[in-house]
């Protein structure tokens, strides 16, 4: 269990600071598909706070992968707006 967790505050920290060298990216470019991913990346940091804290064994766990969903259909809308822009 407690190896659990410590891999779980590791995957967070680390989609923290991919979240922050898109953001750094974005500032140097302005391009939006820096944006898109640094957001994309900050909604799966949510993700993994959310399902730290909430037991697993409840009702509402598999609602928490909508929030994963909604992190892909971000990097999905990256991609078609940058494939758009070009």
């Amino acid at each position: 269990m407690m190896l659990n967790q410590f891999f779980n505050g590791a995957a967070t920290i680390s989609l923290l600071v991919i979240s922050w060298f898109f953001i750094r990216f974005w500032k140097r470019t302005r391009d939006r598909l820096f944006l898109y991913f640094a957001s994309a990346f900050t909604i799966l940091m949510v993700e993994r706070i959310v399902r730290a804290v909430m037991a697993v064994d409840t009702e509402w766990a598999p609602y928490v992968y909508l929030i994963r969903l909604a992190a892909f259909v971000t990097i999905i809308a990256a991609v078609v707006d940058k494939n758009r822009r070009s």
